[in-house]
């Protein structure tokens, strides 16, 4: 399944089929790779895990880690919520869930559940900073964030209140005009009082509005440092997307099957990201792309040296790890 979503870049069974290897007829791999979806036995846990777990555990030995949550649509009629890890631009996703759906966002119960999910495999003693979107702001995941130990900085909407010194006001009342930034420490957050947090107005000239950010960093400056990675994170979705496999062209519509696909195209995603990551450290970037310069993401780079070494004879390597 890996080879026929790489070669046919696309997660439809018949694309995937007509690219696999093997000496069997295309209906035929069609028929196994449908089986394969709706095997009840094939989960996330045994089949994608224990690569992962050596991924992060390699990563967590180069510093900190840092976390990140985001939906999206795929497959026919569905959503799919997945936190990744964030490492130097790229998002290798880590854990996923799949449920009915065209938009709208998940309830806070799926975020706990997804961030359970990765706590169990993050090494110990390993800082670990988690990064969300204005979904992600809801103060029972924030705290089951805080006693797991980690730092977190999340967005937040313009009329959420914050409590400083028993005066209650709203976010969009700390920031006024293009390139303040206006920091709270020590407010409570919502009108359920969770704190104590780090409340934050920042407004980038280049912006339009203003970004409202809540965090249990004490520096403020240090919450903005992190979240502002959110803006260069490659995401997983544009990869998988139009960029890359299609997955929200996939016609399944059942959220079960459309896990157990992405157990697949996750794999492939991130053997992808390796062979971008080989691009550049074997300096094959001056072949397959240019020698001035590279303005081609590691998923993109990644994809030409599988054509390059695969129209001209050469070994494949192959490795689910990232390389410096």
């Amino acid at each position: 399944m890996m080879t026929g979503i790489v070669q046919g870049k696309r997660c439809h069974f018949e694309t995937m089929a007509a690219k696999s290897p093997g000496p069997s007829k295309v209906s035929s791999r069609v028929k196994r790779f449908s089986r394969y979806t709706q095997n009840e036995r094939i989960d996330r846990e045994t089949y994608y895990m224990p690569f992962i777990e050596e991924l992060v555990l390699g990563l967590a030995h180069r510093g900190t880690l840092v976390v990140a949550m985001d939906g999206s649509e795929v497959g026919r009629h569905c959503l799919a919520l997945v936190v990744s890890l964030v490492y130097k631009g790229r998002a290798l996703p880590l854990a996923w869930t799949v449920v009915k759906g065209s938009k709208g966002h998940f309830p806070e119960s799926a975020h706990i559940e997804l961030l359970a999910q990765i706590k169990a495999i993050m090494p110990v003693e390993t800082d670990v900073i988690f990064l969300g979107d204005g979904e992600f702001d809801g103060i029972t995941l924030l705290a089951e964030i805080e006693a797991a130990g980690w730092h977190y900085a999340c967005r937040t909407a313009h009329n959420r209140w914050v409590c400083e010194q028993g005066a209650w006001l709203q976010l969009n009342e700390l920031s006024q005009q293009a390139g303040e930034f206006v920091c709270l420490t020590n407010v409570t957050f919502t009108l359920q009082a969770y704190g104590p947090v780090t409340a934050i107005a920042w407004w980038h000239p280049d912006y339009k509005e203003p970004i409202y950010l809540v965090s249990n960093f004490e520096l403020a400056e240090e919450a903005v440092y992190w979240y502002r990675l959110r803006f260069r994170i490659e995401t997983f979705f544009s990869d998988q997307k139009s960029r890359g496999f299609h997955l929200h062209k996939s016609h399944i519509d059942d959220p079960q099957r459309l896990a157990r696909l992405m157990i697949a195209a996750c794999l492939a995603y991130i053997w992808i990201i390796f062979l971008g990551l080989i691009a550049h450290r074997d300096q094959w970037t001056a072949i397959i792309h240019r020698i001035d310069r590279c303005d081609l993401s590691l998923f993109q780079l990644g994809l030409r040296l599988l054509d390059h070494f695969l129209n001209n004879g050469l070994h494949l390597p192959f490795a689910l790890a990232w390389v410096d």
